[in-house]
Protein backbone atom coordinates (compact mmCIF):
# COMPACT_ATOMS: atom_id res chain seq x y z
CA UNK A 1 0.00 0.00 0.00
CA UNK A 2 1.01 4.01 -0.34
CA UNK A 3 0.26 6.19 2.34
CA UNK A 4 0.71 9.72 1.37
CA UNK A 5 -0.49 13.17 3.39
CA UNK A 6 -2.46 15.14 1.78
CA UNK A 7 -3.47 18.54 2.08
CA UNK A 8 -6.90 20.41 1.99
CA UNK A 9 -8.71 24.19 2.62
CA UNK A 10 -11.73 24.71 4.03
CA UNK A 11 -13.42 28.16 4.63
CA UNK A 12 -10.02 29.78 4.22
CA UNK A 13 -8.58 26.97 6.96
CA UNK A 14 -5.72 24.42 5.39
CA UNK A 15 -6.46 20.89 6.83
CA UNK A 16 -4.43 17.53 6.21
CA UNK A 17 -5.51 13.94 5.48
CA UNK A 18 -4.16 10.51 4.70
CA UNK A 19 -4.44 8.68 1.38
CA UNK A 20 -4.14 5.17 0.66
CA UNK A 21 -4.40 3.26 -2.26
CA UNK A 22 -2.91 0.30 -3.97
CA UNK A 23 -0.53 1.03 -6.36
CA UNK A 24 -0.62 -2.49 -8.27
CA UNK A 25 -3.98 -1.64 -9.64
CA UNK A 26 -4.81 0.32 -12.72
CA UNK A 27 -7.37 3.08 -14.24
CA UNK A 28 -9.56 4.36 -12.00
CA UNK A 29 -11.44 3.33 -8.74
CA UNK A 30 -14.19 3.74 -6.48
CA UNK A 31 -13.37 6.10 -3.52
CA UNK A 32 -14.18 5.89 -0.08
CA UNK A 33 -14.27 9.00 2.92
CA UNK A 34 -13.04 7.50 6.41
CA UNK A 35 -14.76 9.73 9.18
CA UNK A 36 -12.42 9.94 12.21
CA UNK A 37 -13.87 9.77 15.72
CA UNK A 38 -14.00 12.21 18.85
CA UNK A 39 -10.17 11.98 19.17
CA UNK A 40 -9.14 12.57 15.89
CA UNK A 41 -7.17 11.22 13.38
CA UNK A 42 -5.85 7.61 14.98
CA UNK A 43 -4.41 4.52 14.34
CA UNK A 44 -7.84 2.90 14.14
CA UNK A 45 -9.25 5.17 10.88
CA UNK A 46 -5.81 4.29 8.96
CA UNK A 47 -6.13 0.67 9.97
CA UNK A 48 -9.88 0.37 8.33
CA UNK A 49 -8.36 2.64 5.22
CA UNK A 50 -5.54 0.04 4.62
CA UNK A 51 -8.51 -2.43 4.61
CA UNK A 52 -10.58 -0.48 2.08
CA UNK A 53 -7.35 -0.06 0.15
CA UNK A 54 -6.81 -3.74 -0.06
CA UNK A 55 -10.24 -4.02 -1.39
CA UNK A 56 -9.60 -2.48 -4.34
CA UNK A 57 -10.77 1.37 -3.23
CA UNK A 58 -9.18 4.48 -2.63
CA UNK A 59 -9.26 5.79 0.94
CA UNK A 60 -8.79 9.23 2.06
CA UNK A 61 -8.69 10.42 5.86
CA UNK A 62 -9.15 13.38 6.41
CA UNK A 63 -8.42 15.49 9.54
CA UNK A 64 -11.29 17.40 10.65
CA UNK A 65 -10.76 19.33 13.80
CA UNK A 66 -7.41 20.99 11.78
CA UNK A 67 -5.90 21.56 15.51
CA UNK A 68 -4.24 19.92 18.46
CA UNK A 69 -6.38 19.77 21.43
CA UNK A 70 -4.91 20.97 24.61
CA UNK A 71 -6.71 18.45 26.91
CA UNK A 72 -10.34 16.91 26.75
CA UNK A 73 -11.83 19.52 27.42
CA UNK A 74 -10.92 21.30 24.42
CA UNK A 75 -11.84 18.71 22.58
CA UNK A 76 -15.06 18.88 23.75
CA UNK A 77 -15.74 22.12 23.18
CA UNK A 78 -15.06 21.83 19.59
CA UNK A 79 -16.48 18.94 18.80
CA UNK A 80 -19.73 20.32 20.13
CA UNK A 81 -19.65 23.17 18.59
CA UNK A 82 -19.27 21.36 15.08
CA UNK A 83 -22.54 19.38 16.27
CA UNK A 84 -24.37 22.42 17.07
CA UNK A 85 -23.42 24.18 13.26
CA UNK A 86 -23.72 21.42 11.01
CA UNK A 87 -23.25 23.74 7.91
CA UNK A 88 -19.47 23.92 9.14
CA UNK A 89 -18.60 20.42 9.36
CA UNK A 90 -20.48 19.65 6.33
CA UNK A 91 -18.41 22.45 4.65
CA UNK A 92 -15.22 20.80 5.72
CA UNK A 93 -16.78 17.09 5.24
CA UNK A 94 -17.47 18.28 1.57
CA UNK A 95 -13.70 20.09 0.96
CA UNK A 96 -12.25 16.70 1.81
CA UNK A 97 -14.49 14.98 -0.77
CA UNK A 98 -13.39 17.47 -3.47
CA UNK A 99 -10.10 16.21 -2.29
CA UNK A 100 -9.92 13.09 -2.45
CA UNK A 101 -12.06 13.12 -6.22
CA UNK A 102 -8.89 15.19 -7.40
CA UNK A 103 -6.75 12.19 -6.45
CA UNK A 104 -5.07 9.85 -9.13
CA UNK A 105 -6.42 6.99 -9.72
CA UNK A 106 -10.16 7.78 -8.40
CA UNK A 107 -13.46 7.73 -10.55
CA UNK A 108 -15.38 10.89 -8.98
CA UNK A 109 -18.42 9.02 -10.26
CA UNK A 110 -17.98 6.55 -7.82
CA UNK A 111 -17.74 7.74 -4.13
CA UNK A 112 -19.08 7.00 -0.89
CA UNK A 113 -18.10 7.78 2.73
CA UNK A 114 -17.78 5.66 6.75
CA UNK A 115 -17.23 7.30 9.73
CA UNK A 116 -16.74 6.09 13.43
CA UNK A 117 -18.70 7.80 16.31
CA UNK A 118 -18.19 11.32 15.88
CA UNK A 119 -17.15 10.58 11.91
CA UNK A 120 -20.50 8.67 11.58
CA UNK A 121 -22.48 11.62 12.92
CA UNK A 122 -19.95 13.41 10.11
CA UNK A 123 -20.89 10.83 7.17
CA UNK A 124 -24.40 11.70 8.05
CA UNK A 125 -24.86 15.59 7.68
CA UNK A 126 -22.86 14.88 4.40
CA UNK A 127 -25.86 12.87 3.12
CA UNK A 128 -28.59 15.59 4.20
CA UNK A 129 -26.65 18.17 2.64
CA UNK A 130 -27.18 16.47 -0.67
CA UNK A 131 -23.63 15.48 -1.79
CA UNK A 132 -23.38 13.68 -4.60
CA UNK A 133 -22.34 10.24 -3.37
CA UNK A 134 -23.23 6.83 -3.40
CA UNK A 135 -23.52 5.96 -0.25
CA UNK A 136 -22.63 6.56 3.24
CA UNK A 137 -22.12 4.53 6.30
CA UNK A 138 -21.96 5.34 10.23
CA UNK A 139 -20.75 3.03 12.72
CA UNK A 140 -21.63 3.49 15.77
CA UNK A 141 -22.14 7.37 15.20
CA UNK A 142 -24.76 10.20 16.32
CA UNK A 143 -28.15 10.24 14.85
CA UNK A 144 -29.51 13.46 15.99
CA UNK A 145 -28.98 16.87 13.77
CA UNK A 146 -30.02 20.29 14.15
CA UNK A 147 -30.31 20.44 10.34
CA UNK A 148 -32.62 17.55 9.44
CA UNK A 149 -32.40 16.24 5.56
CA UNK A 150 -34.90 17.87 3.10
CA UNK A 151 -37.41 16.19 1.42
CA UNK A 152 -36.10 14.58 -1.78
CA UNK A 153 -32.57 16.15 -0.98
CA UNK A 154 -30.44 13.12 0.21
CA UNK A 155 -29.13 10.93 -2.80
CA UNK A 156 -26.42 8.85 -0.88
CA UNK A 157 -27.91 5.02 0.53
CA UNK A 158 -27.36 5.34 4.10
CA UNK A 159 -26.36 2.39 6.31
CA UNK A 160 -26.39 3.30 10.19
CA UNK A 161 -24.57 0.53 12.29
CA UNK A 162 -25.55 0.93 15.99
CA UNK A 163 -25.33 -0.74 19.39
CA UNK A 164 -28.55 -1.64 21.33
CA UNK A 165 -26.53 -0.91 24.28
CA UNK A 166 -25.01 2.15 23.41
CA UNK A 167 -25.81 5.20 25.81
CA UNK A 168 -25.08 7.47 23.81
CA UNK A 169 -27.26 6.84 20.75
CA UNK A 170 -30.67 5.34 22.86
CA UNK A 171 -33.78 4.00 21.20
CA UNK A 172 -35.26 7.51 20.99
CA UNK A 173 -32.56 9.06 18.84
CA UNK A 174 -32.99 5.78 16.17
CA UNK A 175 -36.95 6.32 16.14
CA UNK A 176 -36.30 9.73 16.06
CA UNK A 177 -33.96 9.30 13.01
CA UNK A 178 -35.80 6.99 11.39
CA UNK A 179 -38.45 9.29 11.22
CA UNK A 180 -36.51 11.91 9.58
CA UNK A 181 -35.41 9.88 6.67
CA UNK A 182 -38.92 8.27 6.26
CA UNK A 183 -40.11 12.32 6.08
CA UNK A 184 -37.25 13.12 3.76
CA UNK A 185 -37.65 10.05 1.60
CA UNK A 186 -34.01 8.63 1.53
CA UNK A 187 -33.04 5.65 1.03
CA UNK A 188 -32.04 3.90 4.58
CA UNK A 189 -31.44 0.98 6.54
CA UNK A 190 -30.37 0.78 10.11
CA UNK A 191 -28.67 -2.25 11.59
CA UNK A 192 -28.73 -2.76 15.33
CA UNK A 193 -26.58 -5.08 16.85
CA UNK A 194 -27.93 -6.67 20.17
CA UNK A 195 -25.61 -5.85 23.35
CA UNK A 196 -23.19 -4.00 21.55
CA UNK A 197 -21.87 -0.55 23.63
CA UNK A 198 -20.48 2.52 21.82
CA UNK A 199 -17.30 1.95 19.64
CA UNK A 200 -17.85 -1.41 19.01
CA UNK A 201 -15.47 -1.38 16.42
CA UNK A 202 -12.56 0.10 18.38
CA UNK A 203 -10.87 -2.82 19.93
CA UNK A 204 -9.12 0.02 22.15
CA UNK A 205 -12.81 0.43 23.51
CA UNK A 206 -13.03 -0.28 27.32
CA UNK A 207 -12.90 0.49 30.79
CA UNK A 208 -11.19 3.75 30.65
CA UNK A 209 -14.08 4.94 28.00
CA UNK A 210 -17.48 4.44 30.11
CA UNK A 211 -20.25 3.16 27.84
CA UNK A 212 -17.81 1.88 25.23
CA UNK A 213 -16.92 -1.74 24.77
CA UNK A 214 -15.20 -3.46 21.47
CA UNK A 215 -18.06 -5.95 20.42
CA UNK A 216 -16.33 -8.54 17.58
CA UNK A 217 -19.53 -9.99 16.59
CA UNK A 218 -20.85 -6.44 15.44
CA UNK A 219 -17.42 -5.03 14.46
CA UNK A 220 -17.18 -8.26 11.58
CA UNK A 221 -21.25 -8.00 10.62
CA UNK A 222 -21.16 -4.03 10.53
CA UNK A 223 -18.29 -4.39 8.17
CA UNK A 224 -19.46 -7.38 6.30
CA UNK A 225 -23.13 -4.91 5.87
CA UNK A 226 -20.85 -2.26 4.46
CA UNK A 227 -18.98 -4.44 1.68
CA UNK A 228 -22.18 -5.46 0.74
CA UNK A 229 -23.82 -1.80 0.17
CA UNK A 230 -20.69 -0.75 -1.96
CA UNK A 231 -20.78 -3.59 -3.90
CA UNK A 232 -24.17 -2.60 -5.14
CA UNK A 233 -23.51 1.56 -5.00
CA UNK A 234 -19.40 1.59 -6.08
CA UNK A 235 -18.51 -1.20 -8.43
CA UNK A 236 -21.39 0.27 -11.27
CA UNK A 237 -20.68 3.44 -12.15
CA UNK A 238 -23.31 5.67 -10.56
CA UNK A 239 -26.61 6.42 -12.06
CA UNK A 240 -27.05 10.54 -12.58
CA UNK A 241 -29.56 11.46 -9.52
CA UNK A 242 -32.03 14.53 -10.31
CA UNK A 243 -31.14 17.52 -8.85
CA UNK A 244 -33.64 18.29 -5.55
Amino acid sequence: MITSSVGYASAGRAFQGVLVSDPSLSGTRPAVLVLHGGAGLGDHERERARRLAALGYVAFVPDLFGEAFENRAHGMSVIQALVAEPTVLRERVTAALGCLREQPGVDPARTAAIGFCFGGLAALELARSGADVAAVVSFHGGLHTTAPAATGRMRAKALICTGSADPYVTREHRLAFEDEMTLAGADWQVVVHGGALHGFTEVASGPARPGCAYHEGADRMSWSAMRDLFEQTLRSPVSAAPTP
